[in-house]
């Protein structure tokens, strides 16, 4: 089977699908260990606006 790197960035919730065509393209042709790190970077990214993540980092000032 073959890899779909679209497929894989879309699961992720990647939002692949809002690229012009010739992104879409450029991703397409992404190999599944560049697919793996840009999902990690995405997760990483979600986790920074997530609000229980937040509540730890989030410095009060009085």
């Amino acid at each position: 089977m073959t890899f779909d790197a679209l497929a894989a960035l879309r699961e992720a919730g990647n939002p692949v699908d809002m690229l012009a065509a010739e992104q879409r393209d450029v991703f397409a042709q992404l190999t599944e260990d560049e697919v793996a790190v840009l999902n990690s970077v995405k997760r990483r990214l979600d986790a920074l606006s997530d609000p229980d993540v937040e509540g730890h980092t989030s410095v009060k000032i009085a």
